[in-house]
């Protein structure tokens, strides 16, 4: 159970557990997050949303004193007044990404993938094109042997012959953890990060930089790519009651569903023992 008082962190993913599923945050989330920054505790926001999105996290979570982006791959401290600051930035190799898919559609049959290479704003992914991807403005069709000509941030794939959940555990069965981190966020997709890669990485740099224990870190989630840093941290798991049966079993505490404002609601709570 979490420790009495208040934490000296406090991380929460975005999408599926603070933005809304219309992909709005409501006025009441953004009081709450102003009110936790004005006791003293940083904010962090942790999603596995890509670099070139940076601009619409920044608007999610106002707040934030950092972010923790694509999956961890990448690290920001927003605290300077100059501007933020980059204190991380992981990136796979597009010859072993071809290899490790070459070995999963060995186990599965043909992949859908989409890279994501560029962290410019709004960037397209790269790749081959899926009625099922939610953002087709943000996309742009090429040749796999295009796409993995370079270095990325992280890949995402698919195949409608398998759930994603069966896909994941086939992917991690084949490709060994030092080759890739794998993981998968709720669009259907598994995501496919450099090794050594994920939520916890990301939020451990944050600590250092802040001296905060894992042990004093508060942090909210929905989906398995929440779980690395659901292990991590010690002070409190929260998840949104929408959230995947596996976080629902990782957490200490189920708060309300991402659309009535769970995160907010715990946190005002929490402030106001």
């Amino acid at each position: 159970m979490p420790r009495p008082g208040l934490p000296k962190l406090i991380a929460t993913d975005l999408d599926g557990t603070l933005v809304r599923s219309d992909e709005t945050v409501s006025a009441y989330t953004h009081e709450v997050l102003d009110r936790v920054r004005a006791a003293g505790i940083p904010v962090v926001g942790a999603t596995g949303r890509g670099p070139r999105l940076a601009e619409l996290t920044r608007n999610d979570i106002r707040a934030a004193d950092f972010l923790v982006m694509a999956g961890g791959g990448r690290v920001v401290d927003q605290t300077d007044p100059a501007g933020p600051v980059v204190l991380l930035d992981e990136r796979l190799s597009g010859g072993k990404l071809a290899e490790l898919l070459l070995a999963v559609e060995a186990e599965v049959g043909p992949l859908t993938v989409m890279v994501e290479a560029l962290d410019s704003p709004n960037a397209p992914l790269w790749g081959d094109f899926d009625l099922t991807w939610p953002y087709p403005d943000r996309f742009e069709a090429r040749a796999r042997l295009e796409c993995l000509n370079t270095d990325v941030i992280k890949a995402f794939a698919r195949t409608p012959d398998h759930d994603v959940d069966t896909l994941l555990d086939t992917a991690r069965r084949v490709v060994p953890p030092e080759v890739a981190s794998i993981t998968q966020a709720g669009l259907g997709f598994i995501e496919i990060c450099p090794p050594g890669v994920d939520k916890a990485t990301g939020l451990a740099v944050v600590a250092q930089v802040l001296g905060v224990d894992p042990a004093e870190v508060l942090v909210f989630g929905d989906m398995p790519n929440d779980l690395p840093m659901f292990e991590w941290a010690g002070w409190g798991r929260v998840a949104v009651s929408n959230a995947h049966p596996l976080v629902r079993r990782a957490a200490d505490e189920i708060t309300l569903r991402n659309d009535d404002d769970g995160v907010a609601i715990y946190l005002d709570r929490l402030l106001s023992r």
